[in-house]
């Protein structure tokens, strides 16, 4: 359907948080969908996973992925298990973390399901998960990759563009042209000095622009990050102490062990044992070697980042970790501490004031690394409550998104759009962007609300 013969852009998903990315545009009985994430965080936006999609799936002919991250890719499985049959239109890097990151997230929603079962600490009497390692697999056949600045035409009119994005391997802007119209989605866009990826293509112009504001009201301060790394890990190995970091495993996991190597290289840290907790991870690191052309790590840094940490792949070696004491490093996914192995060592390791927990990235509202973040001692973990006294360090230099500046002066290199939609940021970080493009910018800027529906014709 459309609106009054006009396209139509729906904000499904990310409008007044920083989760669940969904963008449905519809003209002339098309429907496209930019971005298909998992809600995460907040029970209440957790729940959203569970409901409906707001269409149904096999109406919807196109999905367009910004980048691999499950914010913007982890609903895609329950997707096309509901019906979706159209294709997944992603950069060849997006395909293959995709490949990593979907299978991974529907094994551990098997394993999370099966283990409140068996320890009944689910509301649920019978948990289930949102979806199973089969159907992402199925996913995956769903795909076909396009080049970074192709023009790809999707039918009808409507022709798509996937622009550099840095923040993430295969990371796009991605700009629509729709019956005259053009609209841009901003995706998530890297941090302008971030020390492995490209900066982010700037803003080229658009009618309709859509931005994420993740870090709207926030800069990131202007050290290394290997000086704000480094006496962390000194005063924690001094102590005898083990060092947890939680961490997405595409994108930060390989950040980190980039830091760690070079620290440990120049002596400026003493040598102790890093485990990479994840397989996921130690895939992923092996796909940043084949396309250095995103980034601007050497290669002989690129191969010492990969030798640096031991990696462990069974849930055998995993439990092992869990009896040995500090010095060490152990790399864990998930990053906000919502799922996977970094619970079980979290159990293990938090309750000793010797060790420390380091936080590298955003910390949604409603996870456990926003209430560690927040000052929070007590966790609860797979039912149980369990006492943090290891020592928690917020880490200020390693977002991979932009900052609020850099994303105003990313916006500024073009004339301004009819509107810009402010998306993908927790509601103070969102309306604090706000009043900034507004008064520095003087441009019409507001926040969408969850559901809403607006003519990219004539923005309101």
């Amino acid at each position: 359907m459309t609106f009054h013969g006009q396209p139509t852009l729906r904000f499904l998903g990310a409008a007044g948080t920083v989760t669940g990315s969904r963008y449905l545009v519809e003209w002339a009985n098309r429907r496209i969908l930019i971005d298909c994430g998992l809600f995460q965080g907040f029970k209440q936006l957790r729940r959203r996973n569970r409901k409906p999609f707001q269409v149904r799936p096999g109406t919807i002919d196109t999905v367009l992925l910004t980048h691999a991250h499950l914010d913007h890719s982890g609903y895609l499985p329950a997707l096309i298990h509901a019906g979706f049959r159209g294709r997944v239109l992603s950069t060849p890097a997006t395909k293959e973390l995709c490949g990593l990151i979907l299978p991974d997230s529907g094994h551990l929603q098997e394993e999370e399901a099966k283990y409140a079962r068996r320890k009944q600490y689910s509301e649920h009497k019978k948990p289930t998960p949102l979806y199973t390692l089969k159907d992402a697999q199925a996913a995956l056949e769903q795909f076909d990759t396009v080049s970074f600045n192709e023009r790809i035409d999707l039918g009808d009119g409507i022709r798509a563009e996937f622009i550099p994005a840095g923040h993430l391997l295969g990371a796009a802007q991605i700009r629509l042209t729709i019956n005259g119209t053009t609209v841009h989605f901003s995706g998530d866009l890297g941090h302008a000095k971030d020390p492995m990826m490209r900066a982010p293509v700037p803003f080229g112009g658009a009618d309709v622009l859509v931005c994420e504001s993740t870090y709207g009201n926030r800069k990131h301060p202007d050290i290394d990050p290997e000086a704000e790394l480094a006496p962390v890990l000194k005063r924690v190995f001094a102590r005898g102490g083990a060092v947890l970091i939680p961490s997405f495993a595409v994108g930060r996991a390989q950040g980190l062990m980039y830091h760690v190597a070079r620290l440990m290289k120049r002596d400026e840290i003493p040598f102790a044992p890093v485990y990479l907790n994840s397989p996921m991870a130690v895939d992923a690191t092996e796909i940043y070697h084949r396309h250095h052309e995103e980034h601007h790590v050497s290669w002989e840094d690129c191969v010492n980042m990969f030798r640096v940490a031991k990696r462990v792949n069974s849930v055998e070696q995993s439990k092992e970790l869990n009896t040995r004491r500090g010095p060490m490093i152990i790399i864990s996914a998930s990053g906000m501490l919502t799922g996977g192995r970094i619970l079980h060592h979290l159990v293990s390791f938090g309750g000793d004031r010797r060790n420390a927990i380091i936080l590298s990235g955003f910390q949604a509202g409603g996870t456990r690394g926003a209430s560690l973040a927040g000052g929070a001692r007590n966790l609860r973990i797979f039912g149980q409550e369990h006492r943090i006294e290891a020592e928690v360090v917020q880490l200020e230099t390693f977002s991979g998104h932009a900052d609020a500046d850099e994303i105003l002066s990313w916006m500024g290199a073009a004339a301004p759009p009819r509107m810009t939609y402010l998306t993908h940021g927790e509601p103070e970080a969102a309306d604090t962007l706000r009043r900034r493009v507004a008064h520095e910018l003087g441009r019409n800027v507001r926040v969408p609300e969850h559901l809403e529906t607006i003519r990219l014709d004539a923005p309101k």
